[in-house]
Order: structure tokens, then C-alpha cells, then sequence
């Protein structure tokens, strides 16, 4: 994964817990969402190949885009892959601790959905500038058994809810204050959230910021992630619309 200008000891770890999924090139296996612990239920290889087909048809391609963003095609690998990607955990979302909602793999790892499909995203500033990371992250469909979705977005909000501030120890003995919040994504869907993560250094007057917003449509939840940065120019609003748009395109016909 490319660190664009991102400083800190919080952008480091940061970078590390999102690089195992849609900043893998190479990699044919993404790292997303789950709720619930234990494998998923076999399905057959050509029904399940089909259901990816089919979710993988959901994400942005290139000409839905925002203006001034491009998929990550050249050094992350657009997923379609059979979910788990691990050992799944046996401690339900519900019961992580309030580090993990920090980590990009968390639902996956707490709560392995079906079938997952992702796409790395990047904006790539005009002009360098010292203050200005650009947008650089990505876009997810996790697809669950029925009426596990639901759960899904109950357990994410319930988990933030429950860790309002949190203290996070980070490689390297430095300790960074993580602050999370909650809000409606300003999308028509099922259910929606957006989870933000101030995480304050000591010494360091500006937070770090990462974003995640997760919508629910039916069984599948879309996830649109923005990694760490200071001062961010655009949150994941810039791309959420247009993926919630594109989804919904996909799976009218």
C-alpha cells in the first residue's frame, strides 16, 4: 500500500491493519465485513461462483466514479472471493475490544460474511501539497445469509457506541486517544452508518481520521473506507453516493 504523505505513528498502524485486503496486489482474497462468529454454510461451487459474479457486478467501475478518482487496478486486485479469509474469531463483535474497530479486518475476522468483492479507490491530489494526503482507500460488498446483514449493522453500531474513547497502544510504546462516532450515511438504504476514528497523539495538535461508512441494502452490506489522515479534504461522502448509485444499478436488472 502506498502511504501518501502520511505521517505518525497512527497512520503506520494504520497502514498495516488495512493492508492485508484491498492493498494487496496480487492478493485474490479481500478482508471485510462479517457478524457473526464461526464459518458461513457451504454452497455449492457453481451457485457460489455465481452469487460473486453477481456481487462483483455491484462495485464502481471507472466511468461511475467521481471525477478526479481512479480504481486502484494497477496495485490492488479487484476481489471476488469465497469468505472467510481466516480462522474466524469466537468473540462476537458485541465483545471485541475497542481497539479493533480500528481494523479494517475486524468483521471478517468477528464475523465472516458469505461471499465478499472489493476495489481499492484513490484521488490523487492536483498539486503536492504538505497538508493535503489526497483520498485513498476503498470500496466493499459483503453478502450474508439472510437477515444476518441486519445483525451485522446492529453489532457495528452497538460496538461504537460502547467504545465512545478508548485509550489504543500503539508499536513502539506510544499510546494515541482514539475518539469514534456515529452518524446516518445520507444515503437512501436499509440501514446506514458512518464510523469515524479520531485517534490524538500526544504532541500532535491535529488528529488523525479515518472513515467507514457502511449501508445495508437487502443482505449485502456496502462498505466505503478512507484510511488515516490528517485534515482530511473530503470524507467518504465523495464516493459513497455513486457506489450506493452503482449497486443499485447492478441489481435492478
Amino acid at each position: 500500500m502506498r502511504a501518501r504523505h502520511v505521517a505518525g505513528a497512527v497512520a503506520v498502524a494504520a497502514m498495516a491493519v488495512l493492508g492485508t485486503s484491498a492493498c494487496s496486489a496480487g492478493a485474490q482474497a479481500g478482508t471485510h465485513a462479517g457478524s457473526q462468529a464461526g464459518p458461513p454454510s457451504p454452497t455449492a461451487p457453481s451457485a457460489s461462483a455465481s452469487a460473486r459474479d453477481r456481487l462483483r457486478g455491484g462495485l464502481l467501475t471507472q466511468a461511475q466514479l467521481p471525477q478526479g478518482f481512479h480504481l486502484l487496478t494497477a496495485e490492488v486486485n479487484s476481489t471476488t472471493t469465497a469468505a472467510p479469509h481466516g480462522p474466524a474469531s469466537t468473540v462476537p463483535i458485541a465483545s471485541m475490544p475497542c481497539s479493533e474497530l480500528g481494523v479494517e479486518s475486524f468483521m471478517t475476522h468477528h464475523a465472516p460474511p458469505l461471499e465478499d468483492v472489493a476495489v481499492g479507490l484513490e484521488q490523487v491530489p492536483e498539486q503536492e501539497q504538505a497538508d493535503d494526503d489526497g483520498w485513498f482507500g476503498q470500496e466493499a460488498l459483503d453478502r450474508y445469509a439472510p437477515g444476518r446483514a441486519a445483525e451485522v449493522m446492529a453489532a457495528v453500531r452497538g460496538a461504537a457506541q460502547r467504545c465512545p474513547s478508548y485509550a489504543n497502544a500503539l508499536a513502539g510504546g506510544t499510546t494515541a486517544q482514539e475518539t469514534v462516532s456515529v452518524t446516518a450515511a445520507d444515503v437512501p438504504a436499509d440501514d446506514s452508518l458512518v464510523l469515524r476514528i479520531a485517534s490524538a497523539l500526544p504532541g500532535d495538535p491535529e488528529p488523525y481520521v479515518s472513515e467507514r461508512a457502511f449501508v445495508r441494502e437487502g443482505d449485502v452490506i456496502l462498505m466505503v473506507q478512507k484510511i488515516v489522515a490528517q485534515k482530511p479534504r473530503a470524507g467518504v461522502e465523495a464516493v459513497l453516493p455513486a457506489a450506493v448509485a452503482a449497486y443499485r444499478a447492478a441489481t435492478a436488472h
